[in-house]
């Protein structure tokens, strides 16, 4: 079973939430309104990468 949790940074109002799940060898992100919907799934080192671009 995947175990998702929702973003730390994730507004909690208004239904804009990001889930995320994590793997060894990788980390997968969802829209939390759209469970069932697409998954986009990174490496580690990837997700390191976009979480250093959203922070500037």
């Amino acid at each position: 079973m995947i175990k998702w949790r929702k973003a730390s940074r994730s507004d909690g109002q208004g239904g804009a939430c990001v889930e995320l799940a994590r793997f060894s060898e990788a980390v997968a992100i969802r829209d939390s309104k759209d469970p069932d919907g697409p998954k986009l799934v990174l490496t580690p080192h990837t997700f390191q990468i976009l979480l250093d671009n959203l922070r500037h």
